[in-house]
């Protein structure tokens, strides 16, 4: 089981952020900015020369591509909450407090 991390660098908007990615059932409407935002506070964000964004966070590292429209898809939630709950930012009670 992940430990829980308490990062001081969460602010309201990354919170709010983090729920809707845990949202059930799924949201339809994260915008991709508040994502990027959310990951650059937890995560390490590095831009690749084709566009992609590959992210670390814990021992995990995912490429994420920047959605067409301004919101990201079904299957980046997927893999956003596995990555966060891994690296201990939910529990089953909902967001670890910050």
């Amino acid at each position: 089981m992940a430990s829980t991390i308490e990062p001081s660098n969460l602010n309201s908007h990354h919170r709010e952020t983090l729920e809707q990615i845990f949202e059930h059932p799924m949201s339809r409407n994260i915008q991709w900015r508040a994502v990027l935002s959310l990951l650059g506070a937890v995560a390490s964000i590095e831009e690749q020369h084709d566009g992609r964004f590959l992210v670390t966070l814990g021992t995990e590292t995912e490429t994420f591509e920047r959605p067409g429209d301004k919101d990201i898809d079904a299957q980046q939630v997927v893999d956003l909450r596995r990555m966060l709950r891994n690296a201990g930012y939910w529990s089953e009670g909902g967001a670890v407090p910050r």
